[in-house]
């Protein structure tokens, strides 16, 4: 059996139960090491054959799998945050079904839920902005021509940015070219969210670039965009006195 688990944003501690659970039974664990705290490997049991991805083509990675499988072991291929998100195991299941190796999908914190906690904000806020568009900029891998920031930006919409911040200048120009966002636009940084060294940089659109030179980002970071770093908002309806909810009456008068 192959697990594939998320490892967290970066905290030891923010793997689920059942990944650290995981971890230490595994026979192989497969690791991001660009990226997987290595801290993480302190789970596995003694004896325990780890490989380091970064070093690695899927080939590689496959054949480490296929021949754990032969000799009846578990892996654990771990990949940073959550898999659901530029973790590149779409192409690893594909090949596993082929030969008929079973595997499960652990669930993880992803860092674009530990850069909201270091920020100490909700991405989704009333009369402010209820969508978050999760993307990144291309750059050495392309992204599809209808998923450009210059088109996503046009929604005014919550934004965290993966992968872009060696890219500040040009995703700057793109965020302001949808013509929504304004060089006022409230923006923030988040470099290595939940880990023990995470730095939180707010700025605008129009100070990310010099926000960025000025703290030497240009890896490891999140770059998040919107309203929803001001503080203009309305009040929940959930809460509201004056609204009913399926648990209790509207309170008149207020």
């Amino acid at each position: 059996m192959v697990y594939f688990v998320g490892a967290g944003s970066g905290a030891v501690d923010l793997i689920t139960v059942r990944g650290a659970r995981l971890l230490g039974e595994a026979d192989v664990i497969i690791y991001a090491g660009s990226l997987v705290n290595p801290q993480l490997l302190d789970y596995a049991k003694p004896g325990c054959a780890i490989h380091d991805s970064a070093y690695m083509t899927l080939e590689q990675v496959l054949a480490v799998m296929r021949q754990a499988e032969a000799g009846g072991q578990t892996t654990v291929r771990l990949h940073t945050g959550d898999t659901s998100l530029f973790s590149a195991i779409r192409e690893q299941m594909d090949a596993l079904a082929e030969d008929g190796i079973p595997y499960q999908i652990v669930p993880g914190v992803s860092s674009f839920c530990g850069a909201a906690a270091a920020l100490g904000a909700e991405y989704t806020l009333p009369g402010v902005s209820q969508t978050v568009i999760i993307s990144r900029m291309a750059g050495r891998t392309p992204v599809p021509e209808r998923e450009q920031i210059k088109h996503l930006s046009q929604f005014g919409s919550t934004m965290v940015l993966f992968l872009s911040s060696s890219l500040i200048p040009q995703l700057a120009e793109e965020l302001l070219s949808g013509g929504v966002y304004t060089g006022d636009t409230p923006a923030a940084i988040v470099y290595k969210a939940t880990w023990p060294d995470e730095q939180v940089f707010h700025c605008t659109i129009a100070t990310l670039e010099a926000t960025a030179k000025e703290h030497h980002i240009d890896k490891t970071a999140l770059i998040t965009v919107g309203g929803f770093l001001g503080g203009c908002y309305e009040r929940s309806k959930l809460y509201d006195p004056s609204f009913t909810t399926g648990f209790r009456a509207a309170e008149h008068g207020n």
